[in-house]
């Protein structure tokens, strides 16, 4: 049995995507939800669920304390689902870290770029089309070896809340399936 911890900083939509996608998996558990913030949805959606759901601060996360703990829980993959911090290398380096991101990188990835603000940079400049991108986590934000992208158009009336609303669908439909098979192709 393959287990996955995932991260999240917000309400926990595609986390809680997630563990929906896993609950009758006889090959892949959810084992966690970690968060930084303590007032996230994502917990309570996990609790819900039956998920352990954890809360750690800066000195934990950065100190190696995450990493130890999660070593100890036997994690065989760490996803980043709507996660605002750049993860350190006692996770990278030592457990094999995705994430999703809002849009197409190399195009609008780093620092400070999720949710609204990439829907919002996208429509300024203008672009026909936006998506996700599912990648590998590394020591920069947003910069790892691309696993996947899944494209939508940005209509001339769309709107950030409208192109949300598109790349969300996006996420929903292939996070939980690349998911397993990068940590299924990875085991063999």
């Amino acid at each position: 049995m393959k287990r996955i911890a995932i991260f999240a900083s917000g309400s926990g939509t595609n986390a809680e995507n997630i563990i929906r996608f896993f609950a009758e998996s006889r090959q892949i558990v959810i084992d966690s939800l970690w968060s930084n913030n303590e007032n996230a949805g994502a917990l309570l959606r996990a609790e819900k669920l039956g998920i352990d759901a954890l809360t750690f601060g800066k000195d934990e996360f950065y100190s190696g304390d995450v990493a130890e703990a999660l070593a100890d829980r036997k994690i065989d993959l760490v996803v980043l689902a709507g996660f605002l911090w750049l993860a350190p290398p006692s996770i990278t380096c030592n457990f094999v870290t995705i994430n999703i991101h809002p849009a197409l990188l190399p195009k609008y990835g780093g620092k400070g770029m999720y949710g609204h603000h990439v829907h919002e940079a996208v429509l300024r400049n203008g672009d026909t089309e936006s998506g996700i991108t599912i990648h590998y986590v590394n020591d920069e934000y947003d910069s790892g070896d691309i696993i996947f992208q899944a494209r939508c158009n940005v209509a001339t009336d769309d709107t950030a809340d409208s192109l949300a609303a598109k790349v969300h669908l996006l996420e929903y439909e292939h996070f939980p399936r690349i998911i397993a098979d990068v940590l299924l192709n990875d085991a063999e």
